[in-house]
């Protein structure tokens, strides 16, 4: 996909487009002429959206499908180059985590997280890629998280599944070069979103999701390896990566006691279990 374009005629799929971010993404690209596949598990949420931008003259093809189940995945990607014949773009933008208190959770609580975050973009990546190389080339958008730069108090499994991923990513930059395939990797700071509301985690320099997909479409474009965003999250995020060990864990312990506190002040300690 050439830099600075249009998405017209363009092949985009686009993964937890039910709401958030995802749904506004797929909007704009629509307007703009974009052959769209959404996904995520909430079919009527997906239906409604399809409908809305069919109603507007677009193309969509609404499939859901849980993005912890590789085979799911493997057949929308599948579905997708049956209908349309190739994959342009993948949006990869699955995941979150509410706040997560270690103290209430259990090894399968953890191994939980780590698959709604590091797990559902794995089980889309590899079937676009496989894609990609038949075709000579496309472009892998993934939403990852500034937690993924460092161990985040009250979102340690989510850290740990965006800072696997983030170094999963960098390494398929190296193994699929000679492929055509460009990688770019997105690294939010706090959105305001349906997922969001509630979570029990401070949101300092929070963003619309209108701003985050206006900020995310504008990446993409330019062909950005790496886009973290807003600037004083994003800095404040790598300069605690590159922080003497001892130092960012005295300033980050603060934080957590301070957060902790607040949380059980609030009876908002437990953890939803994992099955």
């Amino acid at each position: 996909m050439t830099h600075k374009q249009t998405y017209t005629d363009k092949v985009v799929l686009l993964a937890g487009a039910s709401s958030g971010i995802g749904r506004v993404l797929a909007m704009k690209m629509a307007e703009e002429g974009a052959k769209l596949i959404v996904t995520a598990r909430r079919r009527e949420k997906l239906e409604r959206l399809a409908e809305e931008i069919e109603k507007r003259g677009g193309q969509c093809l609404a499939l859901a499908a849980d993005a912890e189940d590789a085979d799911a995945a493997a057949q929308v990607v599948a579905r997708a180059v049956e209908t349309f014949g190739r994959i342009d773009l993948a949006v990869l933008n699955v995941g979150g985590a509410p706040a997560l208190d270690m103290h209430e959770m259990n090894a399968r609580d953890v191994t939980a997280y780590m698959r709604s975050n590091y797990d559902t973009i794995v089980n889309y990546l590899f079937p676009v890629i496989d894609q990609m190389i038949a075709q000579k080339g496309g472009v892998i958008a993934h939403t990852n998280s500034l937690a993924g730069f460092l161990g985040v108090p009250l979102q340690g499994p989510y850290s740990a599944a965006k800072g696997a991923l983030r170094l999963l990513v960098d390494t398929c930059r190296v193994e699929f070069a000679d492929d055509g395939i460009e990688f770019v990797s997105i690294y939010p700071g706090f959105i305001a979103t349906e997922a969001t509301v509630g979570d029990g985690m401070p949101a300092p320099f929070e963003l619309s999701e209108e701003e985050a997909a206006a900020r995310i479409l504008k990446a993409i474009r330019a062909g950005r390896w790496d886009y973290a965003f807003p600037f004083p999250t994003s800095f404040l995020a790598k300069l605690g990566a590159v922080l003497p060990k001892r130092i960012a864990v005295s300033i980050l312990g603060r934080d957590f006691r301070t957060q902790r506190a607040r949380l059980v002040s609030m009876g908002d300690t437990g953890i939803p279990r994992a099955s």
